[in-house]
Order: structure tokens, then sequence, then C-alpha cells
């Protein structure tokens, strides 16, 4: 086995590993954030009867199978999200490993804290319907980070420019749509936290990929909102718009580049 496989298998099996631990630190990201509480006090408890959780309690995954899904004190339902996001974050960052390690670790390190800021924005609003502007503000200095490092050749090249026109593009849309909804129906048609969101997801992706994510967002959340609404049919009802951003932009970071060359190629461009 030669150097440069060896330093991919071990790159590889961090990923996965760390994955697992930060998808853990992300859950409580997910459920303090939105309700304002400290992120580091108090200690790790259940929300039911405060018992403080011990290291063994917190394993990523196993945890969860071990105590079957129930509280060690009182027995009470654990989520099951809190596997989902552990075992999802674990995939995700296995997976920027090489879709991104050809441009550098550097460039593999971002992706992974974005696809991190990604996942905590779309539980947060699926479940309390906020988008934590820490994470908002998180995915920002990545595409900074990006943009920088675009700017001294060593970046996914996508370049500084289009990431620049990628903020203005996804700022611009949604912060047209939001203030359209409150000119013309006197009332927010989403939350500004999904404006935000989609500026700094322009400045991660650049405006082509961005331009992508914003297709699919629509088509994806017009169809679930659609469903959602025909079952409930209750009028003024608030829906989460800000995780199907989230999900496209992970989409798009990954694949959109590709895609959006795979289509050039077949119009013969």
């Amino acid at each position: 086995m030669d150097l440069d496989a060896f330093y991919l298998i071990v790159t590889y099996v961090l990923a996965g590993v760390l994955g697992l631990c930060i998808g853990s630190f992300l859950n409580v990201l997910i459920y303090r954030l939105p309700r304002g509480m400290n992120i580091a006090k108090p200690a790790s408890h259940c929300p039911e009867c405060n018992y403080k959780l011990k290291w063994y309690d917190n394993i990523p995954v196993l945890s969860y199978i071990i105590l079957k899904g129930k509280c060690r004190n009182c027995g009470c339902h654990i989520s099951f999200r809190y596997t989902v996001v552990e075992v999802l974050c674990c995939l995700l960052w296995i997976a920027c490993v090489p879709l991104f390690y050809s441009y550098g670790v550097w460039v593999v390190a971002i992706a992974c804290i974005a696809v991190s800021a990604l996942i905590v924005i779309f539980f947060s609003d699926l479940e309390t319907l906020i988008v934590p502007d820490s994470m908002v503000i998180t995915i920002g200095l990545c595409g900074l980070a990006l943009l920088i490092l675009e700017i001294f050749g060593l970046g996914a090249g996508i370049g500084w420019a289009d990431r620049l026109i990628g903020l203005a593009v996804g700022f611009g849309f949604f912060a047209l749509f939001y203030f359209g909804c409150l000119l013309i129906l006197k009332k927010e048609g989403m939350g500004f936290g999904d404006v935000k969101l989609a500026g700094v997801c322009g400045l991660l992706l650049g405006w082509k990929a961005m331009a992508l994510c914003i297709f699919i967002a629509a088509v994806v959340a017009g169809f679930a909102i659609l469903i959602q609404w025909r079952a409930s049919r209750e009028k003024g009802k608030q829906y989460a718009y800000a995780p199907y951003i989230s999900a496209a932009a992970i989409f798009c970071l990954f694949f959109g580049e590709k895609i959006i060359e795979l289509y050039l190629t077949l119009l013969g461009f």
C-alpha cells in the first residue's frame, strides 16, 4: 500500500469516527440553540427527569441501541432523531472525503463543517421553525474560507467571483420574495432566517449551484407543503422552509457543479 492510499484510508476512518461524535454534539445544538440555552451547561440530561447522562449513555448510536431508545433512569422514550442525526453526520462526513479530497484536506474540513451546520438548521427549523443565527454565520464563514482559498488557487475551482455572485443571487432572490410578500400580502411569506440562509448558501456554493439549489428547494418544498396542507387544511399554519434549502444545499455542494456541467454538455455548450 502506497503512502497516499494509507493517508486516504486514515482520512476516511477519521471522518467517520469524528462524524459520529460531532453528530452527537449537533443534537445538543439542535435542542438548545432554538431555545436560547447555553450549549455547555447544564450537562447532557434527560429532559423529563433531569437525570444527568453518564459518558456511557452518550456513545453515538450504541447507547441508543443498548438502552432500547429509553432513558436509563425514568424509562422515557428517547427520540430516534438523535440516532438519525449521528448516522447522517457520519455518512455525510465520509462522503466529503472522496468528493473534496483532491482539493486538499482544508476543503474537506470546510465542507464537513458546512454540512454539520446545515444539518442543525434542517432539524432545528423542522422542529421549532427557528433558524439559528450562529449556524448561518458558520456557513457564511465556510463560504468565506472557500472564497479566500479560491483567491490563492487552493479552492474547489468555482472561483471567488462566482461565490460573491452566489451570495447576491441567494440573498437577492429570497429577499425579493420576502419583501414582495410584505408589500403585496401584508404578511411574511417566509422567515427572514431563510433569506439569510440562502445568502450564505450562495457564498458556499457559487451562483450556478445556488440557482440549482433554489430550484430543487422550491420544487420539493412546494410538493411537501401542499401535501401537508391538504392533510391538515389548517389556516394560517406556518411551514418550515429552511429544511428544504439545507437539504438542497448539501446536495448541490456535493453534486451541483457536476450536474450543471452535464446539463451544459447535453445542450452542446
